[in-house]
């Protein structure tokens, strides 16, 4: 074994490329890991969670720039204010795809760089809408697509940092990645009101091009590369790895936790507004989003403790209750029970967030690893690196698939608004997809399955 020194991170790698490279990298190594392999990941961490919430910063800018546009001077219907905020989630998730396997093909620092930058585009798009107030709605609905590319970051960020960690503790780290990205969702929406009220809605897109800039250069000067997981993933290997059962399965209950926490966040505020029009929505919607971002890590600690199976499952019967409670408050009018409840289900997606992420590595390791002796070590090492690399994967497209069920979730608000007049029949909806949820983790996990020749479920395994 050798240890990771600096010098492996110097201008050029064992395959002649120029820029901090390293070329080993063996983090379930306790040796490995303990000497340097820790503190490099950390740092890798660190500027990773950046520029991650620097996207999200960006992505939600219009959940607070529509309740504004009046003040504008431009007036919208609410189902033209619920595309504004849709769009952005809608093509957040398609760039999730590419962004996923970016890292491998250009490196994680290399790319890093590059999705911190593009952040400049959605914000000069926005400054200059917002400064000519008389573009048409298909123009506004353009610019407000462009802050998508705010909402990519995520994947090519959490498939990044997968490799960087040993799989028994990437729960922790994995949701505080995750947590720095989406409390850029509680940042936007709480910092951005006095903003406005001082300098005008332009400032929603001024104040992120710094900030965009000096991510970039954080990426350039403290990231690092992994040579050895920067092999393009080909399009069999995406295809084969998307058709796995347990990728199906896992993109369902991530469209359940991920899927509802940015469907609510860039609904939050409009949910407000219609269901209660005494109360002003810009001093609660920041509320939801940072209890949802502060859970994540808590739900990541729970399921490295405790097994990601068995928190995720308890998770969604939990949300399912939240539903049910948000339900009743607009039955009755009362706001305090809606505010409850409704901060009670963000915690649970936050909580089911980190759970169900740390689920899927160790998924993809136990199957891998199934049937193999402790005597072949060889055969041991190269199917957790195939875990790992399919897990990295496997984590790219089912964040982009929950994030397309924000999409659904805001068009579930924006129907039942325009045929009911309310959002009751979205909330029996959404608890009934939970219930479907929890039923799917019970018979996918923790139900008893024949493991490597021994019968247990995979939660029992580890998962």
């Amino acid at each position: 074994m050798t240890l990771l020194t600096d010098e492996t991170a110097r201008p050029r790698g064992a395959a002649g490329r120029r820029g901090r490279w390293i070329d080993h990298w063996e983090p379930d190594d306790d040796l490995f890991w303990a000497g340097t392999g820790r503190r490099v990941a950390a740092r890798n961490l660190a500027f990773s969670i950046l520029t991650e919430h620097l996207g999200f910063c960006v992505w939600l800018l219009w959940s607070i720039a529509v309740l504004h546009l009046a003040d504008n001077g431009t007036v919208l219907s609410v189902g033209q204010v619920l595309w504004l905020t849709t769009l952005p989630n809608l093509v957040g998730a398609g760039l999730r795809i590419p962004y996923t396997f970016a890292p491998a093909r250009f490196g994680g620092r290399n790319w890093t760089i590059a999705s911190a930058l593009l952040l400049l585009i959605p914000c000069a798009l926005f400054v200059y809408a917002i400064e000519n107030p008389g573009l048409p709605f298909w123009a506004l609905l353009l610019v407000a697509a462009a802050t998508g590319l705010g909402g990519g970051n995520f994947a090519s960020s959490m498939s990044n940092i997968t490799h960087f960690y040993p799989t028994d503790k990437q729960g922790l780290p994995l949701g505080l990645n995750a947590a720095g990205g989406n409390v850029g969702v509680s940042v936007t929406q709480l910092t951005m009101p006095p903003l406005i009220a001082a300098f005008g809605l332009v400032a929603l897109g001024w104040v992120w091009m710094p900030l965009a800039l000096v991510a970039a250069a954080c990426a350039y000067l403290f990231m690092n590369n992994l040579s050895g997981v920067s092999q393009p993933y080909t399009l069999r290997e995406m295809g084969r790895i998307s058709r796995r059962p347990h990728t199906i399965v896992m993109s369902v209950l991530y469209i359940g936790t991920f899927g509802s926490f940015i469907g609510y966040s860039f609904s939050f505020g409009v949910l407000i507004k219609t269901q209660f029009a005494g109360v002003q929505a810009s001093h609660y919607i920041w509320l939801g989003a940072l209890v949802g971002s502060a859970a994540r890590p808590l739900g990541g600690l729970l399921a490295d403790r405790l097994g990601g199976t068995v928190v995720t499952f308890w998770n969604f019967l939990g949300m399912s209750f939240g539903v049910v409670a948000i339900w009743a408050a607009v039955t009755t009018k009362s706001w305090p029970l809606f505010l409850g409840a409704f901060l009670w289900v963000f915690a649970t997606t936050g909580v089911g967030n980190g759970s169900t992420f740390k689920m899927i590595p160790a998924i993809f390791k136990t199957r891998m690893t199934a049937g193999l002796g402790s005597a072949d070590e060889e055969a041991a090492r190269r199917a957790v690196l195939t875990a790992r690399r399919e897990a990295s994967a496997a984590i790219g497209l089912i964040s982009a698939v929950g994030a397309f069920g924000g999409v659904l979730i805001q068009q579930t608000f924006r129907i039942s608004l325009e045929r009911t007049d309310g959002i009751g029949a979205a909330l029996i909806g959404l608890a009934a997809f939970y219930g479907v949820c929890v039923v799917l983790t019970w018979a996918g996990y923790m139900r008893k399955v024949t493991v490597g020749g021994v019968r247990k479920s995979l939660a029992e395994a580890g998962v």
